[in-house]
């Protein structure tokens, strides 16, 4: 195993407030566990983070397909598409009409 990846971990924990789902589960002889009953959704996959006493946090992400991630490494453009979304949200629109014209599809 590598080294333990700390940085922004103190961001993984976003809600304080945790439910025990079951107690006392213990791994199989493969060391799985079943976390069913504590799904709400599938997640697409987990980032898993173990601290030194051994509690485990799994925290649900989505992978964003390769072709996608100019945005998000891309500063400028991700601002200013949340702020295109919260001006939507807020009503901040103006309808500018068809752009089908501007299409090449015939």
């Amino acid at each position: 195993m590598g080294r333990l990846h700390t940085q922004g971990v103190a961001h993984v924990i976003k809600d304080p407030h945790f439910t025990l789902v079951t107690e006392i589960q213990k791994p199989d002889a493969k060391k799985r566990l079943s976390i069913g009953q504590a799904m709400e959704e599938p997640a697409a996959a987990y980032n898993i983070y173990r601290n030194p006493l051994g509690q485990i946090v799994l925290d649900p992400v989505k992978a964003v397909p390769v072709y996608e991630t100019w945005l998000f490494e891309n500063k400028k453009a991700l601002a200013s598409v949340k702020r295109g979304l919260a001006d939507s949200a807020a009503g901040r629109t103006k309808d500018l009409g068809s752009f089908a014209s501007q299409t090449d599809e015939d």
